[in-house]
């Protein structure tokens, strides 16, 4: 069912025009940066967006652009070989990212700079759909899901520094 599911709706937002995506992109945008959650957050964790994906980066890039005035400091994931956890680095420039896993755009080796889990206060995660619990179906290779449970068990013992977690996709059935 999960997989039939996941199969139609990636269809469909296969479907979308480079036009509607970049539509419907930067109406979350606007809707991100009216929410109290986004306002109030230092650190955030954005995905670089890849293919069809709601688009991050024009968000990404204005951010940076305007650090000085927004004091938003812009955190993206990366993989490691032989490790399925993904790990978090903060950039400075969009030009410290470049084509790797999966061909998406991750830190350069000699642009990381570390980010513990724990100093996230928003999360920007990527799936193919969404329900209104917040509950996500991804691709299928496990990175969010196994850093999502992570982040939530850190978020338990640390209840006082838990991240915001914000969804949206490009679903055109909604």
């Amino acid at each position: 069912m999960k997989k039939a599911l996941k199969d139609a709706i990636f269809e469909k937002r296969k479907a979308l025009s480079k036009i509607e995506i970049a539509e419907k992109s930067a109406k979350i945008r606007e809707n991100l940066y009216s929410l109290d959650e986004f306002k109030n957050s230092k650190n955030i964790l954005f995905y670089v967006s890849f293919n069809n994906e709601v688009g991050t980066i024009e968000t990404i890039k204005e951010l940076l652009a305007n650090k000085k005035e927004n004091g938003k400091n812009i955190i993206v994931p990366y993989v490691e070989k032989n490790n399925s956890m993904l790990q978090l680095s903060e950039i400075k420039d969009f030009s410290d990212l470049e084509p790797k896993t999966f061909g998406i755009l991750e830190p350069r080796e000699n642009k990381i700079k570390n980010v513990d889990i724990g100093k996230l206060d928003l999360v920007i995660v990527p799936g193919i759909a969404f329900d209104k619990s917040g509950h996500r179906i991804g691709y299928g290779h496990g990175y969010y899901d196994q850093f999502l449970g992570k982040l939530n068990e850190n978020a338990v013992k640390n209840a006082a520094n838990k991240p915001v977690f914000l969804e949206k996709s490009l679903n055109p059935i909604e």
